[in-house]
């Protein structure tokens, strides 16, 4: 994965500019973190001492960046209809009174 961002980052800074407030392998760890442990945005700011808008940019490039390289790429949607193997679970939702004492 650091590979794939490593050459993305070479490519999208070739021509110099404005350099970002976080290393790769801080967009990475944040990306993974925010997926593996559900972390609010907020507490991650804290962390690294950016704001929210720099937290959410680096999660969506490095999710850009993974999505589009072939190796972590999700399968389409036609493949996972053509999927025979699906199973089925039924949940009962239904409503239940609740027997509470009447007021007097």
């Amino acid at each position: 994965m650091l590979e794939l961002l490593n050459e993305a980052y070479r490519i999208e800074y070739i021509r110099g500019g404005y350099l970002p407030k976080l290393s790769i392998l801080d967009k990475l760890v944040i990306m993974l973190s925010y997926y593996c442990n559900y972390r609010i945005m907020e507490n991650t700011t804290f962390d690294y001492a950016v704001s929210k808008s720099t937290i959410c940019e680096s999660v969506k490039w490095v999710e850009d960046i993974l999505i589009k390289s072939k190796d972590f790429s999700l399968p389409k949607k036609r493949e996972l209809i053509n999927n025979i193997d699906i199973e089925v679970v039924l949940v009962d939702v239904t409503e239940c009174e609740i027997g509470r004492p009447k007021k007097q």
